[in-house]
């Protein structure tokens, strides 16, 4: 297991990092494929609610695109939303109808509206790279140290009915280490972008909410008795898997930067 994530990471590192420095059309690709297979993966841990996998995948797909675009977003949002329903009347599906049209919803929309915000982040001016590489620097540390933690000290549990592995130690690991990953990023490559009492607290904002978001897909993942979201990913499981952290964390970063940096 740990091998095949240290292979991964090292085919998906570099591929992610080149696409961070090119911007543009491949960092809005490779974020395309991303929630493209999220939004199937999603659709496949709630498939007892028989959500409309196939017409949310497409309607969630146009909806990234319109937000990319900055086209007709609210045009396409009202027009996805009818799709639903008169798929939903055409079909004859009456009974469960309102959890079925509430998964589809949500999987089409959630999942591209918050992950759109690493777009944003990326194309913020002059300094989009150097943030975006600053979060998922922290992601990926606090991840790896509260992972770890958790299974060399974890005793506590952090919250067992959602995900019974996760502990209080390895949360508090996870904080723990982006603070210094924080500033120590600061000091190598944005000194002139962030202060450093910015970069204590985009680091508590980045620690906290980004296992916050992590606990949220599990939910899903509980109610629905799924281990992984897919295994797309070897040894990390599925893509959703792999970015629930930025669910929550890429906007609330996002108009932390917008607020504290105008």
């Amino acid at each position: 297991m740990l091998l095949q994530r240290i292979l991964v990471a090292i085919v998906g590192i570099p591929l992610m990092l080149w696409c961070i420095y090119i911007g543009g059309i491949s960092f809005f690709l490779m974020f395309f494929a991303i929630i493209f297979f999220s939004i199937i993966e999603f659709y496949g841990i709630c498939k007892k609610y028989n959500p409309m996998s196939f017409t949310g995948t497409v309607i969630g797909s146009v909806f990234f695109v319109s937000l990319y675009l900055n086209y007709n977003v609210q045009l396409v949002l009202i027009s996805s939303f009818f799709v639903i329903f008169l798929f939903q009347m055409l079909g004859n599906r009456i009974n469960n109808a309102s959890s079925e049209i509430a998964v589809t919803s949500f999987g089409a929309f959630f999942i591209p509206w918050t992950l759109y915000h690493m777009i944003l982040i990326r194309d913020i001016p002059s300094f989009g790279t150097q943030y975006i590489i600053f979060l998922f620097i922290n992601v990926w540390l606090l991840d790896t140290a509260a992972m770890f933690a958790g299974k060399k000290f974890g005793k506590h549990k952090l919250a067992p009915n959602i995900s019974p592995k996760k502990t209080l130690e390895g949360a508090l690991a996870g904080i723990l280490t982006a603070l210094p990953v924080s500033v120590l990023c600061r000091e190598i490559f944005m000194k002139n972008i962030i202060t450093l009492n910015e970069a204590v607290i985009f680091a508590l904002i980045i620690s906290v909410i980004a296992q916050f978001s992590d606990l949220a897909e599990s939910l899903f993942k509980r109610d629905c008795n799924i281990k992984d979201s897919g295994n797309i990913l070897p040894g990390h499981g599925g893509m959703l898997d792999r970015f629930d952290s930025y669910l929550f964390c890429a906007p609330l970063f996002y108009y932390a930067i917008t607020i504290l940096k105008g």
